[in-house]
């Protein structure tokens, strides 16, 4: 029987202990992370197993055709795509949050996960 990994590491491209080295948050040192490159990944991981104990997130989850021409617009999902997910999950199905982190170092995206998180846990 296979046990569930019980945290969540969004990222496209680093692993947990890759996110130690710049946070220092010994969470990362762990060995039970499952790793989600993507919004479609991170959305069935989530619908399969549950949710996890803790989600951390990354924003920026493709580099290339990051925005469409002449526009502010995403063509790839973000973090915050699937921290507003998560949220719709959690009232929908009656929910509490996970603990959370976001790792990302794109400072607007990071606040943006952050306080849509905050927020709707205060709520």
């Amino acid at each position: 029987m296979e046990i569930t990994k019980r945290l969540l590491f969004l990222d496209d491209i680093r692993y947990p202990i890759e996110a130690y080295h710049y946070t220092k948050q010994d969470i990362f040192l762990r060995k039970d992370w499952h790793i989600v490159r993507n919004y479609e990944q991170f959305v069935n991981r989530i619908l399969e197993k549950g949710l996890p104990e803790m989600i951390s997130f990354d924003h920026d989850l493709a580099d290339q055709h990051y925005l469409k021409p002449n526009s502010q617009e995403f063509v790839e999902k973000t973090g915050y795509d699937c921290a507003k997910w998560l949220v719709e999950y959690c009232m929908d199905n009656y929910l509490d949050l996970p603990k959370f982190y976001c790792h990302s170092m794109n400072p607007v995206g990071k606040e943006n996960i952050e306080s849509l998180l905050k927020n709707f846990k205060n709520y």
